[in-house]
């Protein structure tokens, strides 16, 4: 299952699941409030966000998934997997955010815009056109949540194996980080794609299926006391 970050939707994940549909059945998901869905009354926090997002997975039928988050959509999927760990066999967050030496929304805005002046044009047209179908509200809603979300403690609650994913140019989610969140998690790894940016998903869809797919076969995902 294929979360996005914030104040975007499916489509940028348009090239890694055609990619990774090859291997598995996989569904990518729009969130309250992205992708042109309205949203909802009042700010939901990244548990209340999980929780919904646990929801929606037991109405299909689907347990023991592979979640796999960027960006915000990392804590979506790492809260999830905390919450509910017999919904989730593995864990995959690329780009995760926030960084704990830069945690403020100002910062985050400029990383983003760094990272911005180095992605292509197509990937920014997707996230950009996306961007206008968020409402402006929702999205500082949503911004306040992730600053404020310690997603590197609840990586050490997870009782999967949790794999750790960024572009090796990556502003956003710094390599320093990412190895700190991979610390704190019992079974992780870490994986860099190199010459990309924050959008590696986007612009190496090969590479980063087949790490998904290479660590989900390494991984049998037992539970952490068995």
């Amino acid at each position: 299952m294929l979360i996005h970050g914030i104040g975007v939707s499916h489509r940028y994940y348009d090239r890694l699941h055609r990619v990774l549909a090859t291997f598995s059945d996989v569904h990518s998901i729009d969130l309250p409030g992205f992708g042109g869905l309205p949203a909802p009354v009042g700010a939901l926090s990244v548990a209340d966000m999980a929780s919904a997002l646990a929801a929606l997975l037991k109405e299909l039928g689907l347990t023991r998934a592979v979640l796999v988050g960027h960006s915000m959509g990392a804590q979506w999927v790492v809260e999830l997997a905390a919450q509910h760990p017999d919904l989730a066999s593995h864990v995959v967050i690329i780009g995760p955010v926030s960084d704990d030496r830069h945690r403020a929304a100002l910062a985050q805005c400029v990383a983003l815009a760094v990272d911005t002046v180095g992605e292509p044009p197509s990937g920014n047209a997707v996230v950009f056109s996306d961007y206008l179908r968020c409402p402006p509200w929702w999205y500082f809603a949503q911004l306040r949540q992730m600053v404020s979300y310690r997603i590197e403690d609840r990586a050490a609650a997870l009782t999967m194996p949790l794999l750790v994913m960024r572009g090796g140019n990556d502003p956003i989610a710094g390599l320093a980080w990412c190895h700190r969140l991979r610390d704190r998690a019992d079974r992780a790894e870490l994986v860099v794609v190199a010459g990309h940016r924050h959008l590696v998903h986007y612009t190496a869809p090969r590479e980063v299926a087949s790490a998904v797919v290479d660590f989900v076969a390494r991984h049998a995902a037992q539970p952490r006391d068995a």
